[in-house]
């Protein structure tokens, strides 16, 4: 087969949207791995079948992870992919490089690689698709000089990855930039060198759109909040009442009904404490309306893909929590530690976070990190009215999950 024989890929190159078909038949043109790539993948949509199986481990001296082994089942047909590790380098944060940078890093890999990218993969990092065993060092040795580092892979803390904040964002609460910065090369050693039951994931977004999807996709999500009540302009209000139905396109969709439109006076009212913080108001109107100025993240646990149990989102764990760099974001860091020592302690194999959460349950858990008890963390209302308090909790909190003191 040849790499114009290709006529199931050729549909991918078809319509108005760009196809990876295309770049790869570009690459193909300097690199044989790229054309045989095409060839295993054509032969693959045909037979119905995966021609890929994981090779073990493979990495670099130093380093439990970075390197992702991969090989083709029929060596002597693709010699050219006979070996076609992928290599995880760290992002910057917020994804923000240089032309000279860039050119760097697809300069090195062409010389070892493929010459494939994938800009990002779904954690985050840049992700270089094919190089042979005897190239993995010198690739990172190059890489290392230019001033990169391999991401995570295994058993270990996934590279952190976080929105562009306040690069390029005003509804940011807080730095994601500085937080995935600083807290990445705190942990860097959870991260290089595989320790845990499984992988650890954690995605910082600066408000409640959640542009990482972190709560969906990381077993800890750093989501900015604000503590005190939305800020409101009310002459911006006006102004937006000339354009919009702001009832209709504001008030009736607030999932509390915490809005109030004067259609008089033509003003905007909030009732702070009903709000839930989740931004509707604010990406219909964000120039009459913004958060609050008491500013801070919401940190949830548990969130995956499905593996040992069903896909999880994440839950609440800690409503509010500053995240000032001026303290080198030690609260933080110090819940991490706490949570990654219980998960080891008593995880299984290849079992998240949530899922060790799940099997064990939340009273446990928040007994061996040392966090108490708080309505937030509430996932639904109890059905069942035989309920028994732990007392252990109840008495280093003082106010049981309903809210109430004792």
């Amino acid at each position: 087969m040849t790499e114009k024989n290709t006529p199931l890929l050729d549909e991918l190159e078809k319509g108005k949207w760009p196809s990876f078909v295309t770049e790869i038949k570009r690459a193909a043109v300097k690199s044989e791995a790229a054309g045989e790539l095409l060839q295993v993948l054509e032969r693959s949509y045909k037979e119905r079948r995966g021609h890929w199986k994981h090779g073990g481990i493979v990495g670099v001296r130093g380093y439990g992870g970075g390197v992702i082994g991969r090989y083709v089942d029929e060596p002597q047909t693709y010699p050219n992919v006979a070996e076609f590790h992928t290599v995880r380098l760290l992002q910057p944060s917020g994804w923000f490089y240089n032309t000279k940078t860039l050119r760097t890093v697809c300069d090195i890999w062409e010389k070892y690689g493929s010459g494939l990218t994938n800009m990002h993969g779904s954690t985050g990092d840049i992700i270089l698709l094919g190089c042979k065993t005897e190239h993995i060092q010198p690739i990172f040795d190059e890489f290392s000089e230019a001033g990169f580092d391999l991401g995570g892979s295994g058993s270990c803390l996934r590279t952190p990855n976080c929105c562009v904040g306040p690069g390029r964002c005003e509804h940011a609460c807080y730095d994601t930039l500085e937080a995935c910065y600083n807290i990445t090369n705190e942990f860097m050693d959870e991260l290089h060198r595989p320790m845990w039951p499984y992988k650890s994931k954690i995605k910082f977004s600066g408000c409640a759109n959640d542009c990482t999807s972190s709560i969906a996709r990381s077993d800890c999500s750093v989501i900015g909040t604000w503590r005190d009540t939305l800020r409101i302009d009310q002459d911006a209000v006006k102004e937006y009442a000339a354009k919009i139905d702001i009832k209709a396109a504001v008030c009736d969709k607030c999932p509390t009904s915490c809005l109030t439109f004067n259609a008089e006076t033509q003003e905007l009212s909030v009732k702070g404490e009903d709000c839930t913080r989740c931004m509707h108001c604010i990406n219909v109107m964000p120039k009459a309306i913004q958060p609050g100025k008491e500013k801070g993240a919401t940190i949830l646990i548990g969130g995956k893909s499905t593996i040992v149990q069903s896909a999880f989102m994440s839950w609440v764990i800690i409503p509010f929590m500053k995240m000032e760099a001026e303290d080198d974001f030690a609260e933080f860091k110090d819940l991490m530690r706490r949570i990654w020592e219980w998960w080891d302690e008593h995880g299984k194999s290849r079992e998240r976070i949530g899922e060790t959460i799940y099997r064990l349950g939340m009273t446990k858990f928040l007994n061996g990190i040392d966090v108490p008890p708080v309505p937030q963390m509430v996932f639904r209302p109890r059905a069942n009215p035989y309920v028994f308090w732990n007392q252990d909790d109840l008495d280093r909190s003082g106010t049981a999950l309903d809210g109430s003191k004792l």
